[in-house]
């Protein structure tokens, strides 16, 4: 079998498998109580109180969270399984990395870590346990707990696989050295805080993560990586099903559990690729969010006014009077242009 063949298998294994599992994970999160509550205390990445994201979202009191739950452990299961499985069978796994064993742990320890970290804040949240800050952990806990995971991870990437460098378009390979651990540390923590804040309309999340994860799938198939190209197939398989009931109107958000883990996983698999500067521009839907959100804090404690009306730049949109489908379709379009631009950018 070939490599692009048994992606394709192993892809529609997942989507099968997630999408008979999902309605009864849905009742079982009704059961459970994990539901969207009243937004009267919402607040925003940064801690502060969010009156517009209450004004557009009161509706959605009730929706179930936590559906990446399902995909985080049909993907986690299904990967444990399927390379052993395929070594038993005397198929060859090629890797970029000699050490291919160390190129599964640095997957398995990013998308299991940072899920655990998001499905800890999910049950103080919903359960409504002694909470400060956003929902849960204080957020400056929240963030110490993410640079230490992101630091490990990167660790591993420096040692276990000998990545130091980053891929530079036009100019070329540039060599970080050990520099190269703060900097995947960084990158690891941006993108898992990206796609949290992202993860505020109906699809809007989960559908560009999508469309990223095609690209980079391509990336990976392109340099017979089995492995990697394994793990975004059942990664996008899974993510599929769920965005059938994620879309507008949303019967099941993704909550901590998965924002978090898919976030910090996606920066990940862009820095195995070594294709971090293409990981920008792929991923930019993301880093547009994490920026407004960002550039808004700065002028509201520098300047003392807002450059938006809300942030993220998604709530801005709503406030000017965009409808949440034309907010979403708009941006996975303005998602596949990038991520097509992003797969040009790694051939240069």
């Amino acid at each position: 079998m070939s490599s692009p063949s048994l992606a394709l298998s192993v892809l529609l294994l997942s989507f099968i498998i997630t999408s008979v599992l999902i309605i009864p994970f849905i009742d079982l999160l009704y059961k459970l109580r994990f539901q969207r509550a009243q937004q009267a205390d919402t607040r925003d990445i940064f801690g502060k109180l969010t009156p517009i994201f209450n004004k557009f979202h009161q509706k959605k009191v009730g929706v179930p969270v936590g559906g990446g739950l399902l995909v985080l452990g049909v993907v986690s299961i299904l990967f444990a399984f399927i390379i052993p499985i395929l070594e038993y069978f005397g198929i060859h796994i090629t890797s970029v990395y000699p050490n291919a064993i160390a190129e599964v742990n640095v997957l398995f320890f990013t998308f299991l870590s940072f899920g655990i970290l998001g499905l800890y804040d999910d049950i103080k949240k919903f359960f409504k346990f002694k909470s400060t800050g956003i929902f849960g952990l204080r957020m400056k806990h929240k963030l110490l707990l993410q640079v230490f995971l992101a630091l490990v991870i990167s660790l591993m990437l420096y040692f276990q696989l000998g990545i130091s460098f980053l891929n530079i378009p036009f100019i070329g390979i540039f060599e970080l050295g050990w520099l190269y651990v703060p900097f995947a540390a960084f990158t690891i923590v941006a993108f898992a805080n990206a796609v949290n804040i992202t993860d505020g309309l109906d699809g809007l999340a989960s559908g560009a993560l999508m469309i990223s994860l095609f690209g980079l799938w391509f990336l990976s198939g392109s340099i017979l990586d089995v492995p990697l190209s394994i793990f975004i197939a059942l990664w996008l398989g899974s993510l599929i099903s769920f965005l059938y009931f994620n879309v507008f109107p949303a019967r099941m958000f993704m909550g901590d559990v998965g924002s978090l883990a898919f976030g910090a996983t996606l920066a990940v698999v862009g820095l195995l690729l070594g294709k971090v500067i293409a990981l920008l521009v792929i991923g930019f839907i993301f880093v547009l969010e994490i920026s407004s959100s960002a550039l808004q804090l700065f002028s509201k404690r520098v300047l003392k006014r807002k450059l938006l009306p809300a942030a993220p730049i998604h709530l801005s949109l709503q406030e000017y009077g965009w409808e949440e489908p034309k907010i979403v379709q708009r941006a996975w379009l303005v998602q596949i242009l990038l991520t097509l631009f992003g797969i040009w950018l790694t051939y240069l």
